[in-house]
């Protein structure tokens, strides 16, 4: 009896410390659980979520929530260092700077050498550190630096009247943050194949010219052109998406290199509202736009000789390396003969604002300067049509201007050559006459109506009649009068035959007819190409020149073959 008693104890006591074990096991295991989501929390948090857990009154002084960091122990470091980094870069700075100089050397310079190049006694200063997330296989590294260095730089320049001039570059201000890219990153000391630098941002940057022994100024814009030259060298030579590459460890790292990753069609449609710098007449504009200003990259327009509303209708294309941070930039200047042209005003315009294979219509204020924008003095306009291509793009989308673009099937053969074959040179003489392939086809347009018209005569009404004119082709259609109203309907449609789509232009004037002549209500200037993409467009226009009014418009286009000789 006792023994079945002690046996049944047994088996009770032994399923308890079971029992207890599993409970405790289960407590531990919620625990572990619990802060393991814990620890996970906190490793999602931010700098700002840290501030509001832990207020500054509760955390030491060598606690930091930020993710710029000083660098007080690398400028202690550097200024140390500093003379033999003169001592050691100066010659290979002077050698890798001279052949980028010479890319932008001015047409006014015929020669452009160093006599003397050294960094000075005054080391930079690094402000401040930041590690920019990629989610790649490589570490991105921003650092801030700022120099108000002393070095010794004299420029010996030449001119092509056979002037020779020593010029000094002094009282060197720069304020910037660096870029540095590891990548890619290896198990293999120092555990990164190569590194990439680039200038990420130039905050500023102030110099000073000086002719040694003399006055630069006694060379009409020569300090401005000298200027210029070096800041569009360091612009476009080294800062961002430029970056120069340094291997580390053997390997290909051409992936790393800047490339080509798209293509930018900008058509310059027009400008208004110019400055008048003439005292005679009219100023005579003319723009130049550039993604980088290098020489063979700047494209120039035609001049418009006396006359502050300019119609270009004049298209650029332009490589694109990096469309989340490029910019195009446009400049309008006064023609002045055989004087240097007078800049009229510029703008700029991020091409991450585009929206790849969508036509982009902008009107840009032109400023005095694109850095320091102190100045609000009306400068005018400029019209611009935009469109990004990226290459590889693959929703359908073909670029309008491409060469193959709706291309008629004799126009092919012209291309291709017979059977598919390489064309002859019969043939080859026959393409040469053809600078591109023309887009043809029927616009058909559709005056729909006017609202808010300006008032043109005594009795605040108007008599309003729509002229539509092709550009290119001069022909022209005008809707009927409609009398007495300053929100006009007409609904009137006209059909334009159009032999090249991409390249003209239609002018629609509203005017008001008058018993003895007209009076000029406004206009708007529609280019092409956004009606040949989608087919069909229904927009309202506001009207330029007018004190108020738009005009609503219906386009369609219509592909058709049109055979001529070129």
């Amino acid at each position: 009896m006792g023994f079945f008693f002690g046996l049944v104890c047994g088996i009770l006591f032994g399923l308890a410390i079971v029992v207890g074990f599993v409970k405790s096991e289960n407590s531990r295991s919620k625990l572990r659980s619990q802060l393991a989501t814990t620890i996970a929390a906190f490793a999602r948090m931010t700098a700002e979520d840290s501030r509001k857990i832990l207020p500054s009154d509760y955390y030491p002084s060598w606690v930091v929530f930020s993710q710029r960091q000083k660098l007080k122990w690398l400028n202690l470091h550097l200024v140390k260092i500093w003379p033999y980094v003169n001592e050691a870069g100066s010659e290979l700075i002077r050698t890798s700077v001279e052949p980028i100089l010479e890319q932008y050397r001015p047409m006014i310079l015929s020669s452009l050498k160093f006599s003397r190049f050294t960094l000075g006694t005054v080391a930079p200063q690094f402000t401040g550190v930041s590690i920019v997330e990629d989610g790649g296989d490589g570490i991105t590294m921003d650092l801030e630096m700022k120099w108000d260095g002393n070095p010794s730089i004299i420029l010996d320049i030449k001119t092509r009247l056979g002037v020779a001039l020593p010029v000094q570059v002094k009282d060197i201000g720069f304020t910037g943050v660096f870029r540095l890219i590891f990548k890619p990153l290896v198990d293999e000391f120092p555990c990164f194949g190569a590194v990439c630098y680039s200038l990420r941002e130039k905050k500023d940057l102030d110099f000073k010219l000086k002719v040694i022994g003399g006055d630069i100024s006694t060379i009409p814009g020569l300090y401005g052109t000298i200027e210029g030259m070096i800041r569009d060298a360091i612009e476009d030579s080294i800062t961002w998406p430029v970056r120069k590459v340094v291997p580390i460890l053997p390997g290909d790292y051409s992936d790393l290199e800047l490339k080509p990753e798209g293509i930018l069609e900008v058509k310059l449609v027009q400008a208004r509202n110019l400055t008048n710098k003439d005292i005679i007449g009219k100023s005579d504009p003319y723009a130049k736009l550039f993604i980088r200003p290098l020489r063979d990259r700047i494209k120039t327009s035609k001049i418009i000789n006396n006359d502050l509303n300019p119609i270009w209708n004049e298209h650029f294309e332009f490589v694109v390396e990096d469309a989340s941070t490029q910019h195009l930039v446009v400049k309008v200047y006064d023609d002045e003969g055989v004087q240097t042209s007078e800049l009229l005003g510029c703008a700029q315009l991020s091409l991450s604002e585009l929206q790849p294979g969508k036509v982009k219509d902008v009107w840009l204020n032109l400023v005095k300067d694109l850095v320091v924008q102190r100045d609000n003095k009306n400068r005018g306009e400029v019209h611009l049509e935009l469109l990004y291509c990226p290459f590889g793009m693959t929703n359908g989308f073909t670029n309008p201007f491409a060469p193959n673009f709706s291309m008629t099937s004799l126009e092919k053969v012209f291309k291709i050559g017979v059977n598919g074959t390489e064309p002859t040179e019969t043939e080859n003489e026959f393409t040469q006459k053809r600078k591109e392939v023309i887009v043809r086809g029927v616009l058909s347009a559709t005056v729909i109506s006017a609202e808010d018209l300006a008032p043109a005569d005594l009795m605040g009404k108007a008599d309003p009649y729509v002229v539509l004119t092709m550009k290119k082709s001069e022909i022209r259609n005008k809707t009927r009068v409609v009398n007495d109203s300053l929100n006009p309907v007409w609904n009137q449609t006209f059909d334009f035959v159009v032999e090249d789509g991409l390249h003209d232009m239609l002018i629609v004037e509203v005017w008001d007819h008058d018993t003895f002549g007209k009076d000029y209500m406004g206009r708007c200037i529609l280019t092409l190409t956004r009606v040949i993409l989608e087919g069909e467009i229904k927009e309202s226009y506001q009207l330029d020149g007018a004190k108020s009014g738009k005009l609503n418009l219906h386009l369609k286009w219509m592909p058709q073959p049109i055979y001529r000789d070129s």
